[in-house]
């Protein structure tokens, strides 16, 4: 699934693209994806062009004058800038065609994605409103952390992937923080003290911004707006790694099952 690094570089990837060019037409191949499409895209998007581009949590928000546009990616999406003439695939289910002959194309074979409209105050979206805050942001610190924490039993890593309690820390940027801040990812959260916690913070925002400047992580199917995959996955120290000697110790490194996910860390370095 694309996390947030990977919705961020299409985020910066398509807006030079999309924005100040007036929408042509909207095509919709396949409506069914998680939610239905929204039936009055045209209504809304054609003849008006885009003014702003924004990312919250794993959701792109394209803006005009009326509102907003919700665009989820879902376990396997994907968004290109193609021509608007490129005959499509069996899985380009929208097509946002511009003035200008391009054509901003969704791909999405499991149809997990969604491609809403949903007007003003895009905080208020029920898709939105439980959010918590960005990992990027000032509002996001160990403190914030540490107060949500008190008193949870449940593992940390998991405590970090909750959307509501900070948004975009998937299971791959969940593992590699944990690994840098050398904490445990099956420790009771609430048992983690607050000078750790400034630790974790730090280390998210670090492994994020990395991932980002590479483009995201390809393990699967992720590629960028362009079709060129993301590269962080090179830069991986223990997702995906089990088996392999711990960079720091040597000792190899360990996966297990922690709230249905694969989990991996090293059992020395992270206590």
């Amino acid at each position: 699934m694309p996390e947030l690094p990977e919705v961020e570089t299409i985020r910066r990837g398509i807006t030079p693209w999309v924005l100040e060019h007036p929408v042509a037409k909207v095509v919709v191949r396949q409506p069914q994806l998680r939610w239905m499409v929204s039936t009055d895209l045209a209504e809304h998007l054609v003849g008006r062009r885009f003014i702003a581009v924004h990312r919250r949590a794993k959701y792109l928000l394209l803006q005009n004058e009326a509102g907003w546009l919700l665009i989820h990616l879902g376990m396997s999406g994907s968004l290109r800038i193609v021509p608007s003439d490129l005959q499509p695939d069996r899985h380009d289910h929208v097509d946002i065609v511009f003035e200008n002959g391009r054509c901003l194309r969704l791909n999405d074979p499991r149809r997990f994605g969604a491609v809403l409209w949903i007007g003003e105050r895009p905080a208020e979206h029920v898709l939105l409103a439980h959010l918590g805050p960005e990992p990027l942001s000032a509002e996001f610190t160990g403190a914030m952390l540490y107060a949500g924490s008190r008193g949870r039993k449940l593992a940390v890593k998991n405590f970090i992937m909750d959307q509501r309690i900070v948004v975009g820390i998937g299971n791959i940027y969940a593992s590699e923080a944990l690994y840098r801040a050398g904490i445990h990812p099956a420790l009771a959260a609430g048992r983690i003290s607050r000078r750790r916690y400034d630790l974790l913070a730090e280390a998210v925002r670090q492994v994020l911004t990395e991932a980002i400047a590479a483009g995201g992580t390809t393990l699967r199917d992720f590629t960028n707006e362009q079709g060129r995959p993301g590269y962080f996955a090179q830069q991986l120290l223990v997702y995906g790694r089990e088996g392999h000697p711990c960079v720091h110790c040597g000792r190899p490194i360990t996966c297990e099952t922690i709230g249905q996910r694969s989990s991996y860390f090293c059992g020395r370095c992270q206590r």
